[in-house]
């Protein structure tokens, strides 16, 4: 495989932790972004293009200079909320423009593209951890443009194209390294909203409902960090090249297999920054599930896979980084 991996989204969040990794690994980083949502200062390892992914020419212009042979696929607005507000700006963002990407993929003979997708496409749980074999019901907008790109690389299978899709839960901390981290605007994720209100950075926390069938009726969620994460993709890739044969696609969750209310979340931040978090109640989300926990036994299996860093270490870490971060 080429040295060059295209990260689509590469200057976001999650993207730029990917491209650290993929660093590590020997690998260059082409980072291919709009910067919408992402930040120059994040691209550290390796170039940066800017571009759409639903461009086609820019894509071939892209590929002709640095001729990679895998894709990381990070590109896409990712607000369960705003999603429900603009349904068809996310089906048109996340989905309608990932379709070039795919068949940029295919036409440049690409052998191993791995997309990130979300534990949200499994909707209400029907069990207490989700296996990848859970039903696909999405509650969301958001969730079911994850599931339409996930149906589109299993159909661009049968052209050859070797796929993951990598169902993340909550992504949560930063860079141990402090280089990196987490700075959406606006930002939306719990875990950066209850450190900022604790260290006086932000306004006070809302906590989105409390009256859902749970033991403190908050939302119960499954943190991962995302070095953890990013750590996840570089296998994938690696686990996709040791397949032999025509195309294929399958589905890994990427979870700690334990899960945390909200409550528990922004008490556990208040006892590590040794500050209360300041907060009040707020009506419940709409397109939220009470409960997500994943399985992770096949990411265990196939692709060497397991967390490191735990919920502890995942909020020391945003707290150390939203002391810092360039805002």
């Amino acid at each position: 495989m080429s040295s060059a991996v295209l990260v689509a989204g590469g200057a976001g969040y999650i993207g730029s932790h990917v491209s650290k990794a993929l660093a590590e690994a020997g690998f260059t980083p082409v980072c291919f972004d709009t910067l919408e949502k992402g930040h120059d200062w994040a691209v550290k390892w390796g170039p940066l293009e800017r571009g759409d992914i639903g461009d086609s020419q820019r894509l071939d212009e892209v590929f002709a200079r640095h001729r990679p042979k895998a894709i990381v696929h990070l590109a896409g607005y990712i607000e369960v909320g705003e999603s429900v507000r603009e349904p068809e700006r996310y089906m048109l963002n996340n989905v309608t423009k990932t379709q070039p990407l795919i068949d940029a993929a295919v036409r440049h003979g690409v052998e191993a593209f791995v997309f990130s997708s979300s534990c949200a496409v499994y909707g209400l749980p029907q069990t207490d951890l989700l296996a990848e074999t859970h039903r696909i019901a999405p509650l969301s907008p958001y969730a079911e443009s994850k599931a339409r790109v996930e149906q589109a690389l299993e159909k661009a299978a049968s052209a050859g194209l070797r796929s993951a899709s990598l169902r993340y839960f909550n992504a949560a901390g930063a860079d141990s390294g402090g280089e990196i981290g987490e700075a959406h605007v606006p930002e939306t994720h719990l875990l950066p909203l209850a450190a900022d209100a604790a260290l006086g950075l932000g306004p006070s926390l809302t906590v989105l409902g409390t009256d859902y069938p749970t033991s403190d009726g908050s939302c119960i969620r499954d943190f991962i960090h995302v070095s953890d994460l990013a750590d996840a993709h570089v296998r994938a890739l690696g686990w996709l090249k040791r397949r032999t044969g025509n195309g294929v696609h399958e589905c890994f969750n990427l979870g700690s297999g334990t899960g945390y209310s909200v409550r528990q979340a922004v008490a556990e931040t208040a006892r590590i920054a040794g500050r209360p978090v300041p907060h009040q109640v707020g009506p419940r989300r709409p397109g939220d599930s009470p409960k997500l926990v994943g399985d992770i036994s096949k990411s265990a299996s196939e692709l060497g896979w397991r967390p490191t860093r735990d919920l502890a270490a995942q909020i020391d870490d945003t707290l150390r980084w939203r002391r810092t971060m360039p805002r």
